[in-house]
């Protein structure tokens, strides 16, 4: 009776209490913002109490039917890291608060919107690969999918534990697949056609396994850790894949890639394999959808050898509606991998676990892919409905289910992976951490650069201090930043000429660099 008590307590309160500087700003500053900002791939932004408001209607009826923020991944099914959505409180809160007139509350009581990374949400890159020429997007609203081939210059293998792809048009760069090519074939057909880049999947030499991380709208970049590296090796090239989003207008893009690697080589690799309907994967094959029909294919991978399962990514197009993928191990239990109860082609990626799963040899993997071909589908590209199968373009369908593994070792089912990049005490040499930069220039005369990067979101705080220990000046008070890369200009002209220190705290750690000031 207590508990039940409480609860009626609890939400008669909740009820007459919600307003945007208390409850509303905290759930849209941290689940909405980094997207929904100036420059980024949102419609709109919410940045500020006005700006919420006049979207009110919209983000209530976004987030009561789940479909934004763009997490796909059902919670109830398995958990991952990085997760991105609301809870069923805080999907309440921002319905109340629409319902009571979107009451502002006190001004002074609303946290300060985060600062946003610049350049990278993971840190300084090891090597930046940036296209060569810029690629014209024409304006006939029609997907593209290209192939860009990027050297990388290594002349010895390099163990990469973060991949960050940069578009460099937001507008219209979808979604990216990234290969090594060792093999120069995608070299080869890039050189055969005279633009930049070519259409139609050539250069097939860098196979479909051994995948590296892709790109999507809004999804953040997996730091691998705990001495988890993939090998990229020496004198090969990226293989990317982009997916251009149909276009009214004459757009251009020039994308780049940062590679972070690990400064001493890493003591596990990560390996992958790609379930697609080739025959002996589909039970219910071939992958044919007609015209009119509703399907749902079938698809097993029997495991060959002992694997602990990283991260599963599933891909489909506008005629999938549901992903369900288990696995089930030779002692006959049965692993929860993923499920996408409502697919969104707009919203896709890979979903690393909280924590390794152990599969032992001969442990065979379901993967449930659903697909409409109606006219009940409003997505559905083709009126009337036509058949269908497997083809790159959006208008084609895929059943394409990248799994990310490591061969098992003893321990694995304990190894967790939390939401942030490493935990305490968790070995540096593997982790792109909280990190002050040196200052630049130094010595300096008047202005100077200052860079750091955080490994999540944080209040930060960063001063300079003269060597006696006396505070000199704020340069951050207290900020909420967002994990990545921060840049920023500081004055120093008005400080006379000597050494001075600059102070960082973040996450409970303190970091100093020493700099001149010269006249």
């Amino acid at each position: 009776m207590q508990i039940v008590f409480t609860t009626v307590l609890f939400s008669t309160s909740f009820a007459q209490s919600v307003n945007y500087s208390e409850h509303i700003a905290p759930i849209i500053y941290s689940h909405c913002t980094n997207c929904h900002r100036p420059g980024e791939i949102a419609p709109f932004p919410l940045t500020n109490y006005q700006e919420v408001k006049n979207w009110s209607t919209m983000v209530k009826y976004v987030t009561d039917i789940k479909f934004m923020p763009p997490w796909k991944a059902d919670p109830t099914y398995q958990r991952y890291q990085k997760e991105n959505f609301l809870s069923d409180v805080q999907i309440q809160q921002i319905a109340q608060w629409v319902n009571d007139g979107m009451p502002q509350g006190n001004p002074a009581l609303e946290p300060a919107l985060p600062t946003f990374p610049t350049g990278s949400q993971v840190g300084v890159p090891d090597l930046v690969l940036s296209f060569a020429k810029s690629h014209t997007i024409k304006d006939n609203n029609t997907d593209e999918y290209r192939y860009f081939v990027l050297p990388t210059g290594l002349t010895q293998d390099k163990d990469l534990i973060a991949l960050e792809m940069r578009p460099g048009n937001k507008k219209i760069v979808h979604h990216a697949l990234i290969w090594a090519d060792t093999s120069g074939d995608a070299a080869a057909a890039d050189a055969a056609t005279p633009e930049y880049g070519y259409t139609g999947g050539g250069g097939g030499a860098s196979g479909l396994d051994n995948q590296l991380p892709g790109y999507a709208p809004g999804m953040k970049v997996q730091v691998l850790t705990k001495g988890i590296a993939q090998r990229l090796p020496k004198n090969s090239d990226l293989k990317l894949q982009i997916h251009y989003a149909p276009s009214s207008t004459v757009e251009t893009d020039s994308s780049s890639v940062n590679l972070f690697f690990a400064p001493q080589p890493a003591t596990r690799y990560m390996n992958s394999h790609i379930m697609v309907p080739l025959p002996g994967v589909l039970v219910n094959g071939p992958f044919i959808i007609p015209a009119n029909t509703v399907k749902e294919f079938h698809g097993t991978f029997t495991v060959p050898i002992d694997v602990s399962v990283f991260s599963v990514s599933p891909h489909m197009h506008l005629l999938g509606t549901h992903w369900k993928v288990y696995a089930v191990k030779p002692n006959g239990d049965t692993v929860n991998l993923i499920r996408v109860n409502k697919w969104d082609f707009n919203w896709q990626g890979s979903f690393a676990l909280k924590q390794l799963i152990h599969l032992p040899v001969n442990s065979v993997i379901h993967a449930f892919a659903g697909y409409d071909n109606t006219i009940n589908n409003p997505l559905n590209p083709n009126n009337p409905p036509k058949q269908v199968s497997w083809g790159e373009g959006t208008k084609d369908e895929m059943y394409y289910l990248p799994i990310s593994y490591l061969f098992y070792q003893p321990g694995d089912e304990n190894l967790v992976f939390e939401d942030v990049t490493s935990a305490i005490g968790e070995n540096k040499i593997f982790t792109i951490g909280n990190t002050l930069y040196p200052v630049a220039p130094n010595p300096s005369s008047d202005v100077v650069k200052i860079g750091f990067t955080l490994r999540e979101i944080s209040k930060v705080n960063i001063a300079i201090f003269n060597l006696e220990g006396r505070k000199i000046m704020d340069v951050i008070d207290g900020q909420l930043h967002y994990e990545g890369l921060h840049t920023l200009d500081v004055n120093t002209s008005q400080l006379s000429q000597g050494l001075y220190a600059l102070v960082m705290e973040a996450g409970g750690k303190k970091q100093t660099q020493r700099f001149m000031v010269s006249k």
